[in-house]
């Protein structure tokens, strides 16, 4: 019980103004490059993170005023650093409230079992997309290329593709219903799109995929673009 009054309080730090200055300040000390900063500023920067003595200290050093000198160190490069923090607390928050795992990919289903496994045992949160194709039947290599981009842009949706032919569903899902998607959440159905091509254009993107599952309200909302490779290139 004791642990977790610890924790809460860890975690109490980090919320309203002054845990967030404390959080910022913290994470700004930790981000630096110590080894170039000139030996005035490598001092203060000493003082700054001296090692905690008690609880009761090291709250009092966190809530106190920042001086002028921490000001002038803390602020310089603050715009590319910021964009560090505020990744790494969307990260945390992202963590936190459990949106469950994240793929990244096309994942390629090679039996019935392995079919009914990724929709029993996924995570409650996990959208679960299932391509169900067979090579030759039109539209299926191009819907199959569309989900491989949509797998980088819905890092947090499971998709995935079964052969009709090799998991010994031909005979359910003849050429005429293909290509099929079908869309879980927690085991349950929530699409069910036979020749799902018919709803498409002749010749259809991936943008075009991603609208028509939209419109059903199947694809959750996109992670914020181009924070990521803001703080890659980095901020001049």
């Amino acid at each position: 019980m004791s642990g977790r009054l610890i924790e809460l309080e860890e975690t109490a730090t980090h919320t309203g103004p002054k845990g967030v200055i404390n959080d910022w300040r913290r994470f700004k000390l930790e981000s630096m490059d110590r080894e170039n900063l000139p030996p005035a500023k490598k001092e203060l920067l000493r003082q700054m993170s001296s090692p905690n003595k008690s609880g009761d200290d090291s709250r009092a050093n966190l809530n106190r005023k920042m001086s002028v000198q921490e000001y002038e160190l803390l602020k310089e490069e603050d715009e590319g650093c910021l964009k560090k923090y505020r990744r790494r607390c969307m990260e945390e928050m992202h963590n936190k409230l459990s949106f469950g795992p994240t793929f990244g990919g096309v994942h390629d289903l090679d039996s019935g079992e392995a079919f009914l496994e990724v929709i029993e045992k996924e995570h409650h949160s996990t959208v679960v997309v299932v391509h169900i194709y067979k090579v030759g039947v039109k539209g299926c290599e191009q819907l199959n290329s569309c989900l491989d981009c949509l797998a980088t842009e819905y890092p947090t949706v499971k998709f995935c593709r079964i052969d009709a032919v090799s998991s010994g569903a031909a005979e359910r899902f003849s050429d005429e219903y293909l290509p099929t998607l079908l869309v879980y959440k927690a085991g349950e159905l929530l699409g069910n799109f036979l020749s799902c091509t018919q709803h498409l254009n002749e010749e259809f993107f991936a943008t075009d995929v991603e609208t028509f599952l939209n419109s059903y309200g199947l694809l959750p909302e996109k992670e914020l673009p181009g924070e990521e490779d803001e703080e890659e290139h980095g901020v001049e």
